[in-house]
């Protein structure tokens, strides 16, 4: 029951997906999913927040016309973040419908630095994991960095929950969830936690 299964042309392949498994590094991908993204989260709202709650100040004004709590600073940056993943931030329109926008390109031009946030907080996450791992070659070190994904999907996905606001009659506003989930919590921390893995393996060998 434990030997490994032979394909038609007699290669062995009942253990080759454990075996890849085995080289993802589950637990060191906690910490660097988890730091990516409050890092990256961290490092928006730092630069940022004065700025998002000086362009809040309309939607909060209408608001509290209707009743309803005002949008904080924090979840503001919130929507800038998701927007450096290129994910939308849905908002309400006049007739009940809603749209997608992406507040942070209609920003400030000199803002186009934010889009790099993500990329390089996950490429350090790679690296760094690559190293804990003891990757050897950049394979390895791209396959013990995909554990970065699960911590920094469940994150992304929460996250997009957690920044979305609701004022009264205004509307609810929020990061897209789908493309929250896919593009931020799947593709982005494994593309660029992959190519961090690579990178880390091959600096950690030389």
């Amino acid at each position: 029951m434990g030997e490994a299964f032979e394909r038609s042309d007699g290669t062995a392949t009942g253990n080759e997906s454990s075996d890849l498994l085995s080289r993802v590094a589950v637990g060191a991908g906690v910490g660097g999913g988890v730091g990516a993204y409050l890092l990256g989260y961290l490092v928006t709202y730092l630069t940022q927040a004065s700025a998002v709650r000086d362009r809040l100040g309309a939607l909060n004004f209408v608001a509290s016309l209707f009743g309803g709590d005002p949008a904080a600073a924090w979840q503001g940056v919130g929507w800038y973040f998701y927007n450096a993943h290129f994910v939308s931030t849905v908002v309400p329109t006049l007739g009940g419908g809603t749209r997608a926008v992406d507040l942070l390109a209609s920003a400030e031009a000199s803002l186009g630095y934010l889009y790099l946030v993500p990329p390089v907080a996950l490429l350090a996450a790679g690296a760094a994991i690559a190293f804990v791992a003891e990757a050897e070659s950049p394979a390895d070190g791209s396959i013990a960095a995909l554990g970065v994904v699960p911590a920094y999907f469940l994150l992304a996905l929460v996250g997009a929950f957690l920044f979305a606001y609701g004022g009264g009659d205004v509307g609810s506003i929020h990061p897209d969830y789908v493309t929250a989930a896919l593009l931020a919590g799947l593709v982005y921390p494994a593309v660029f936690g992959g190519i961090g893995g690579a990178v880390g393996a091959v600096v950690r060998s030389r």
